[in-house]
Formats: structure tokens, C-alpha cells, sequence
């Protein structure tokens, strides 16, 4: 979860429902496929993202967040898609209840060496675009198997 101003809110306001907006980065290559992170917090599969910082650019989040989490530094990135709804209802296993608003970027772009944030990340691996994990976050589900299938219909 987010640190600053998200977490500087939440000891406002507890728990109760917050929307949020969030940047994210699918990492790709035509080879590997996807390369996914798993979560700490509840053990699942995702994209690398998270919340955008008061004054931050949605393109600035999605690669502070890449780097924060993996280590990677995302050059060019492509605008993929912005999703909200039902899908993008998230409870936290602390309690925390969002609403996420995700800015989703795809890039193949990339450079530096995949080292985790241990707070936030247990796992990053590479998955063939027809060989999806399972369990994958629900707010990042939609976006990575419509871009790993719009991946596959153009092989």
C-alpha cells in the first residue's frame, strides 16, 4: 500500500471507502510474455502500480512505482487503458476499502536489474501470454488478460 499521502489520509479517516487514483505499468516483451509480481499483502499476481502522489503525472507514478517495487525504470510507455467499477473495489487485509481509479500504461521499454521492495513484493516472474497465473489480483485481472490476449491474436 501506498505511503504518504494515502497512508497520512488513512489515519484520518480509518478505514471508511476512499477513492484513489492510481498508475500502473503492464511490463511486456514479445518472448517472456508478462512479468507479473506477487503480492505480499494477500499473495496474488498484479501489475506494478499503486497510488499517485499529490503533484505526480499518472506517467511518473506508474515508474516510481515500477522502481519502487521491482527496481526497473520504465522508458517509453504506451497509454493502455483507465479502469474503474465494480472490478476496481479492493478490500486491504488491513481493513483499508478503496475505489481505484487506474491509469494503466503498457511498456517494453525497460532497463536495471529486478530486485524486490520486501514490504511489498515476494515474487516477479515472467508468464508466457497464454499461461496466466490463477490467482491474479482482481483489480489488475482485466487489463493483463485482455493484453495478454490482444498479445496472442496478433501472433
Amino acid at each position: 500500500m501506498a505511503e504518504g499521502y494515502i497512508m497520512n489520509l488513512r489515519e484520518k479517516v480509518g478505514h471508511v471507502p476512499m477513492v484513489i487514483a492510481c498508475a500502473s505499468v503492464i511490463i511486456f516483451d514479445d518472448v517472456r510474455g508478462i512479468l507479473l509480481q506477487r503480492r505480499k499483502d494477500n499473495g496474488k499476481w498484479c501489475y506494478h502500480g499503486g497510488s499517485v502522489e499529490p503533484g505526480e503525472t499518472v506517467q511518473e507514478a506508474a515508474r516510481r512505482e515500477l522502481f519502487e517495487e521491482i527496481r526497473l525504470k520504465a522508458e517509453k510507455m504506451t497509454l493502455y487503458t483507465v479502469v474503474s467499477g465494480a472490478d476496481q473495489h479492493f478490500f486491504y487485509p488491513n481493513g483499508d476499502e478503496v475505489h481505484i481509479v487506474d491509469t494503466v500504461f503498457i511498456c517494453n521499454d525497460f532497463s536495471g536489474e529486478m530486485r524486490f521492495e520486501p514490504e511489498e513484493v515476494v515474487d516477479a516472474r515472467w508468464f508466457a501470454f497464454d499461461e496466466l497465473p490463477a490467482e491474479i489480483t482482481q483489480s489488475t485481472r482485466m487489463p493483463i488478460l485482455k493484453f495478454a490476449a490482444e498479445m496472442l491474436a496478433k501472433k
